[in-house]
């Protein structure tokens, strides 16, 4: 996980409805913020540490990418997802 790779220390472990009203804003407004600028236009403030406790997550759990603009873009698609998962010649490793 990238929080461990990262190897720092953190005091505090966001809400879960932090961590969603951050995915449900980066949804919305997929391919349009940087980083920084992202953050500065949350509906609710945060510390930076905290957003980027939640940004880590989202980039590790495969929810969100960065363009090479350096943009953040949504990329979770649960329905293709399903429906490689029903699909029987697949298989998770």
């Amino acid at each position: 996980m990238a929080l461990q790779s990262a190897q720092r220390t953190i005091l505090h472990y966001p809400r879960l409805d932090t961590v969603l009203m951050v995915e449900q804003y980066i949804r919305e407004h997929s391919g349009e913020y940087r980083k920084r600028a992202l953050w500065e236009r949350l509906p609710r403030k945060m510390m930076y540490g905290t957003f980027q406790t939640v940004f880590e997550y989202l980039l590790s759990s495969g929810k969100i990418a960065l363009d090479s603009d350096g943009k953040v873009c949504w990329i979770w698609n649960p329905a293709l997802v399903r429906r490689f998962l029903k699909n029987a010649s697949l298989a998770i490793r």
